[in-house]
């Protein structure tokens, strides 16, 4: 009989997948799906709308309502304009340090999710263990709705969620809400020469950042507070500005990119609608002569936040299973805790190998203890599934 595959030869695996957001994740997926069908697991995938991309959905143990989600997304950041000291895309270990884009954000989970799937594919669990891998996570938590709509119709639901995201192996019980939007400036080109004639569609941006950053000082001191996070209010951030052609031409178009990251009792529609009125406030005492003048803001893409309760199911599962005495915090990012919270009633808590200091960055890597203690958990799980939970 073959010896199952340790998380560490999964992993070494998925790092070789260059799953870039928006890229194909089709042939991490299939190794994955192959995976499963040597263990005897049944899978089903949501395909994007291009079939580029898929999430993956699989259980293990009973089909009966309840059980335990393991999820996590398969896909990881560029490595364009960074300076790696080893391949981004083939594992390397050093010091007790696994190297790779990835490793901790988050195909270390992933793998660790795997290799305990296989292990216990022919195990009596009394309670069902239900994985779902997504694709595009990391550009707004883009691909697991599809995957959600699909479970909200289905006739077995889950209990419990466990988001995967780096937290050092600490419970996190929370994070704030985000809104992605962008203004569209209009005004009216011209030579620069005449510039006064013209409306500065740049010029109609800066004004409004100007709103933007007030707004921000109104949250901060006397907006809603939640001390569990590093940065306690919600925050208005801009993120990218683009106009104009030439330095001789007044731009007539200017675009630019900001979110909201809404802690919970700061409605993020509100706040929407107060810089909207702030936009119409810049640009109205300039139609009588700029008709076309407008600060458009139109919503891209959001996901909720994550607020559980500290004596949550979940949270006592993963109390149990890590055996954790840590207090609970709450993450500075963002995940797909919340959308599973929202919209299956899953109750979900944050916890995984690594640390999201080093995500993102030059030569990522998850430590070789998280891993371990990773391992150790979802093995403690197990355990209880077989019981029942």
């Amino acid at each position: 009989m073959a010896t199952e595959p340790t998380t560490l030869d999964i992993l070494e695996r998925l790092i070789g997948f260059a799953t870039i957001s928006r890229q194909s994740n089709r042939e991490l997926i299939g190794y994955v799906t192959s995976l499963l069908d040597g263990a005897g697991i049944g899978w089903d995938l949501v395909e994007s709308p291009d079939g580029t991309r898929a999430n993956l959905f699989a259980t293990i143990g009973p089909a009966t309502n309840g059980g335990v989600v393991l999820s996590g997304h398969t896909d990881v950041v560029p490595v364009e304009g960074q300076v790696w000291s080893t391949d981004p895309f083939a594992l390397c270990e050093r010091d007790g340090r696994y190297y790779g884009r990835g490793t901790t954000d988050m195909k270390g989970f992933v793998a660790s999710a795997l290799a305990t799937a296989l292990r216990v594919a022919r195990c009596e669990l009394k309670t069902p263990l239900h994985l779902a891998f997504s694709y595009d996570e990391e550009i707004g938590c883009v691909g697991v709705r599809s995957l959600i709509d699909r479970l909200s119709s289905h006739p077995i639901r889950p209990a419990l969620c466990i988001v995967g995201e780096p937290t050092g192996m600490r419970i996190a019980t929370g994070h704030k809400g985000k809104v992605a939007l962008r203004a569209c400036c209009t005004g009216r080109a011209g030579h620069s020469a005449l510039a006064p004639l013209a409306l500065n569609a740049l010029h109609l941006g800066a004004d409004f950042l100007g709103r933007l950053r007030e707004r921000q000082r109104l949250l901060a001191e006397t907006g809603r507070r939640d001390e569990h996070y590093e940065i306690p209010y919600t925050t208005l951030h801009a993120g990218r500005m683009s106009g104009g052609q030439a330095l001789n031409i007044v731009p007539e178009c200017c675009e630019i990119e900001f979110e909201i990251r809404n802690v919970v009792g700061d409605d993020p529609q509100t706040i929407i609608a107060d810089l909207k009125d702030d936009a119409e406030a810049i640009v109205a005492p300039l139609r009588p002569a700029f008709p076309e003048a407008a600060i458009a803001i139109d919503e891209v893409n959001a996901y909720p936040g994550l607020e559980t309760p500290v004596d949550s199911p979940v949270v006592t599962l993963l109390r149990l299973i890590n055996e954790s005495r840590e207090p609970t915090f709450k993450v500075a990012f963002g995940t797909e805790g919340g959308l599973f919270q929202d919209r299956l009633g899953l109750a979900t808590a944050v916890c995984g190998p690594g640390f999201m200091a080093q995500g993102h960055k030059p030569d990522e890597y998850v430590g070789a203890d998280q891993l371990g203690r990773c391992d150790a958990m979802l093995a403690a799980l197990v355990d209880r599934l077989a019981v029942g939970l």
